[in-house]
């Protein structure tokens, strides 16, 4: 019997109110309360008192960890921790959501982020080291997106929560020679896109140049290819091509090496490849976790990639890498001649080390993507490992993680949170477990 289809609301009538922010929310948002309902306004800070508008129910916001989603239309009053954007698109562009922010309280809500997601699982008296800082200018990968509409084409990233391109001019957090691709990227993307198409462009900063990677458009003709090939900035390295997101690359013009060091070893990575957004970031994970895992002599580094931690680790004990991935497999497994560090193949979401497998070693790391790795949660929490040391780039999932190894018996003895992702929503970190 068919169902019949639920009523929908009828859309609430406009209304406009003043508020005040009481705290900025996981995702950026100030977060202030009216008639019992939680309203999310974007580009406030704690102490404002700001004019809103709100076109949905506020009944849609009364519910637990629901809320509102408010457009702001003047700050009354500012707030302490409001300081000056560094970049003349913040507001539209969705690529940073705190610029708004002081210094001085951007990194507080870094800290109190992580904080709060460790509290909410029963471990907000976690021990955290100071807050490692990434600069202006340090982002040395980044994925833009390009439309073109009669000779014209759009090229940055997507407005928050929505489609529409912003139009990039500036950009404050990427490396100089990847902002100095902007322009003649739009201006080769002019030549290849026909009226109307887009495509995405992931751009890395590598020892020995830029290295391009274009997703879409679908096809590449002969003289698409031949343009490639003679795109001019000398800072380029390598070009490749895939038709979408899960198609494999194709090299297009290898004009030289492309490579990136992991404590002094040259890794070749595969087009487009995962690496940490910076340097500076890179480093303070790195530090981290060989701080955390100390003497350990056998160590197992779970969801590898490259070998972030995998070859400085080596450098001190016997390492065994794990990823899914098998270009960065293939990467890793290429340099581990001279390095005490095996190479395994295994999709750790599907088929996590089990309990005995984990036995073998004295300390294991383990890097999971945003969702996390609840599966290799739980067998490290049954296994008998005396020092686990988990990365991630999501306090949410980490501390659901965090949760499950102490259950098991683990005590999280400390957290490094680390500031990758300038002026964003997004904060990386190193926690630190201890079996008994």
């Amino acid at each position: 019997m068919k169902r019949p289809a639920p009523k929908r609301r009828p859309p609430a009538e406009p209304r406009v109110l003043d508020v005040a922010i009481a705290e900025i929310g996981g995702r950026g948002d100030g977060i202030a309360m009216a008639e019992g309902a939680r309203l999310f306004v974007p580009l406030t800070v704690p102490g404002d008192r700001a004019r809103v508008r709100v076109t949905e129910s506020l009944e849609a916001g009364t519910g637990k960890g629901e809320g509102v989603r408010a457009e702001l239309l003047e700050i009354l009053e500012p707030g302490a921790g409001r300081g000056d954007p560094a970049c003349r698109h913040f507001g539209r562009c969705g690529g940073c959501t705190l610029q708004h922010l002081s210094d001085a309280a951007y990194r507080a809500w870094n800290v109190a982020l992580v904080q709060g997601c460790l509290a909410r699982v029963g471990l907000g008296d976690t021990p955290f080291e100071p807050l490692a800082c990434t600069p202006p200018g340090a982002r040395r990968r980044a994925r833009f997106a390009a439309l073109k509409r009669g000779k014209r084409v759009w090229f940055g990233f997507n407005e928050r929560q929505s489609h529409r391109l912003a139009d990039l001019e500036e950009c404050p957090i990427l490396t100089p020679r990847l902002l100095a691709m902007i322009e003649p990227l739009r201006a080769l993307l002019g030549r290849l896109l026909p009226d109307g198409d887009d495509c995405d462009v992931v751009t890395t900063d590598l020892e020995g140049g830029i290295d391009l990677l274009l997703v879409g458009p679908r096809r590449l003709d002969r003289a698409a290819r031949e343009a490639l090939v003679a795109f001019e900035p000398e800072s380029v390295a390598r070009i490749a091509w895939q038709a979408d997101n899960r198609s494999g690359a194709e090299p297009v013009a290898n004009r030289r090496p492309a490579a990136i060091r992991f404590a002094g070893v040259p890794i070749v990575p595969p087009p487009g490849a995962f690496l940490q957004a910076s340097a500076e970031g890179e480093a303070a994970l790195v530090a981290a976790v060989r701080d955390a895992v100390g003497s350990a002599g056998r160590v197992a580094d779970l969801f590898a990639g490259l070998g972030t931690f995998s070859i400085p680790l080596s450098q001190h004990a016997a390492v065994h890498a794990v990823e899914g991935d098998a270009g960065a497999v293939a990467a890793l497994s290429k340099a581990v001649q001279g390095l005490r560090l095996t190479v395994e193949r295994r999709d750790l979401f599907e088929q996590p080390l089990t309990a005995k497998e984990l036995g073998r070693f004295d300390a294991v790391v383990f890097d999971p993507p945003r969702a996390g790795a609840a599966a290799q949660a739980e067998a490290l929490a049954a296994s008998k490992v005396r020092r686990v040391v988990g990365v991630s780039c999501n306090p949410a999932t980490f501390a659901r993680d965090a949760r499950t190894l102490v259950d098991g018996g683990y005590r999280l003895l400390k957290v490094y949170p680390v500031d990758q992702f300038l002026w964003s929503a997004h904060v990386e970190l190193v926690g630190v477990f201890e079996r008994g």
